[in-house]
């Protein structure tokens, strides 16, 4: 059995919609995700009310928890719904009565709402919350002892591990191993029969604790402590006729059960510094989290009845990042019944971590963003079986920020990721004050990346996080393949060889179009599949370093390539960066004096340090920053005119993911 759906009206963040607020759930694990405020902690306290959970909090419904619309009025009653599926002969059996049968399938729904009631005499506002079975609350009551049967354990954010494996009364250590299975296994004790050490061993615990107490009850100073109150004091006291007698023993903890959970309650649950257990180790607050997952682990797979499901807020927390990936692994094994004498688990988990929402299969994770729920799985993305493939092998945990973010930047290359956010404070959009990110795919996948975001159907609510994807159009001006040393002359072989890896403006005109209409059937091709939050903003001319060059930066351009160029012996004090500079700027000025007629020869001749030379796009992006940034603090008016010297669709992708539209585009076009 596992819960494999939750339906959501008027709590907290989600208000009554049509449709209603669903998660759909699968066996496994499953990771919440999302930026904060999304509604992570919701989804999960959502299931702890309509399920209950196996520690000792009581789930007391807070007048905070009904919704409250945009005209300030709190929603009258709150419904939550759970669908719980793959349900066994025995299931079936327990919850016979509550069972739902459609198509064929055999469910058991609980349907749990709290009806917002006013506020009491006393200034004490309560809710009056009932508990049914039925899709739509239809079905007979769900009592508190069967409900106990799909109480889910719960692991809260922030936890204090130590104090839950800390010995003491009704200790969550000793409800734990009060329901593993032959935790109390072994003989009873009979008071007339010679307990060696060897029928010692044989005791159940229980047995033990009755043992124990005969022990003490039989201990010569307990005897003596009575005789002296007895004989001493007591006969004193005693009116004529009166026959007092006290009795010192132990007392007695009831039934077996009662023994049992005594015992337990004095038991703890410490990390050793190894399996000698001689020495016990110092262990903060990580290491002790992965202890109480383990113990909790350890019941649920166990159990042999009961719904097996593990909801862990924030698991990372405390956890370094090799042992959150260590985590991932053993949950998805645990949800496997990959451990011997294991079932298998289901685990839900809300996650603020790229490193672990880079271990969890794409297909498992839910991304939770205004107030809407947004399933990764096969048939909800425009992702293909191929993508997700790709994407498993691919999506690190540097990538998958992405599911935190308010707005993407995807990019191709470092270059991109270097210089954007830089060019963003440039303009006064500080992409981390509006939590944009930047996706750096290396050159490859840019289209994948950004399907994750795209949704099957075309009729359901697309996510809102704006996705700008940044392409270069990949085509040379004319005359850069002869400045490029790709061709000799116009004469060369090589304009004319089918396989040639690179084009011209020229190669797009055919006898049925113009070289401008094939570089805008070029420019369509590469933004052919946007839609939703996702679009694409090819640039101008051809590649980052040229268009920044052709719109207004070729000298910053040409100096922070020489510096690249110059990097090593920079870095090893044999050259001045002054020097380096100097020369830049003097190399400059004799190239644009020489194509002072021709940008498109100037700009070529640019980069060719990047082709011929070789200089490396990543550590001239680095320097290019610096370049920028050190003219801007020489001369104030610099950073002003800045705007009009770069390309317009690096700032229309900055204004698009960032949100601030005209404020930022201004005349260019706000795609």
């Amino acid at each position: 059995m596992y819960l494999s759906e939750i339906v959501i009206e008027n709590f907290r963040q989600f208000g009554k919609t049509d449709p209603a607020f669903t998660l759909s759930f699968k066996p496994g694990v499953t990771a919440i995700v999302g930026e904060n405020d999304s509604g992570k902690t919701a989804v999960i306290d959502a299931i702890r009310y309509a399920l209950l959970t196996r520690d000792t909090d009581h789930v007391r419904v807070q007048p905070d928890d009904f919704h409250i619309d945009s005209r300030e009025t709190p929603a009258s009653e709150i419904v939550i719904r759970c669908k719980l599926s793959g349900l066994s002969s025995d299931d079936k059996g327990a919850f016979a009565e509550h069972l739902t049968y459609e198509g064929g399938e055999v469910s058991l729904y609980v349907y749990w709402r709290a009806r917002n009631l006013s506020m009491s005499d006393s200034g004490r506002r309560f809710a009056d919350v009932s508990v049914r079975s039925g899709k739509d609350g239809s079905g007979p009551s769900i009592e508190l002892q069967a409900r106990q049967l799909l109480a889910a354990a719960y692991l809260k954010p922030l936890r204090d591990a130590e104090r839950e494996m800390a010995p003491g009364n009704r200790s969550r250590l000793s409800q734990v191993l009060l329901r593993f299975p032959g935790i109390n296994s072994g003989q009873s004790f009979a008071p007339d029969v010679v307990i060696d050490s060897k029928a010692a061993s044989e005791l159940s615990l229980s047995g033990l604790a009755e043992y124990f107490q005969h022990l003490v009850n039989g201990h010569q100073g307990v005897k003596g402590a009575q005789s002296a109150i007895n004989e001493l004091y007591l006969s004193e006291l005693a009116l004529g006729g009166e026959n007092l007698h006290g009795r010192v023993a132990y007392a007695d903890g009831g039934s077996d059960k009662a023994r049992l959970r005594q015992i337990l309650e004095r038991l703890q649950l410490d990390l050793l510094a190894g399996p000698d257990g001689d020495s016990k180790g110092r262990y903060g607050l990580g290491s002790n989290n992965l202890l109480y997952m383990a113990c909790e682990l350890l019941l649920l797979g166990k159990e042999s009845e009961g719904l097996p499901l593990l909801l862990i807020e924030e698991p990372e927390a405390h956890l370094q990042p090799q042992r959150q990936l260590r985590l991932m692994e053993f949950l998805e094994t645990a949800a496997k019944a990959s451990i011997p004498g294991s079932r298998s688990v289901q685990v839900v988990l809300t996650t603020h971590s790229p490193n672990l929402a880079s271990k969890i299969p794409l297909s498992n994770l839910i991304l939770l963003q205004g107030q809407k729920a947004f399933a990764m799985a096969e048939g909800q993305t425009m992702l293909e079986k191929g993508d997700y493939r790709f994407l498993e092998r691919f999506l690190d945990s540097t990538k998958a920020n992405l599911f935190f973010a308010r707005g993407l930047i995807v990019v191709e290359g470092d270059a991109e990721a270097i210089v954007i956010p830089a060019l963003g404070r440039m303009l006064g959009c500080d992409l981390t004050t509006h939590g944009v990110s930047i996706l750096n795919v290396g050159g490859t996948g840019l289209r994948r990346y950004a399907r994750i975001f795209q949704r099957r159907n075309p009729s359901e609510v697309q996510p809102s996080i704006p996705i700008a994807c940044l392409a270069d159009m990949d085509v040379m001006p004319d005359c850069a393949p002869l400045v490029l040393e790709l061709v000799q002359g116009e004469s060369d072989p090589q304009w004319n060889n089918p396989r040639r890896r690179w084009r011209v403006k020229r190669d797009l005109a055919t006898k049925d179009r113009t070289v401008a209409q094939g570089l805008e059937l070029r420019r369509a091709k590469l933004r052919d599949g946007d839609a939703g939050p996702v679009k694409t903003f090819v640039s101008d001319k051809w590649t980052l370093e040229y268009d920044l060059a052709f719109a207004g930066l070729a000298k910053e351009v040409y100096v922070a390539a020489s510096l690249a160029k110059n990097d090593e012996p920079l870095n090893e004090n044999r050259k001045s960066r002054e020097d380096v500079i100097a020369n830049a700027e003097r190399e400059y000025r004799i190239l644009s004096e020489r194509y002072s007629e021709d940008l498109e020869l100037l700009c070529a001749h640019i980069y060719r340090l990047f082709k011929v030379d070789q200089v490396s796009k990543a550590v001239a992006a680095q320097y290019l920053v610096e370049v920028i940034e050190s003219e801007a603090e020489r001369d104030l008016g610099y950073k002003n005119t800045l705007k009009t010297r770069l390309p317009g669709y690096i700032i229309a992708a900055i204004a698009y993911a960032s949100r601030k539209g005209e404020d930022l585009s201004g005349e260019v076009e706000n795609v």
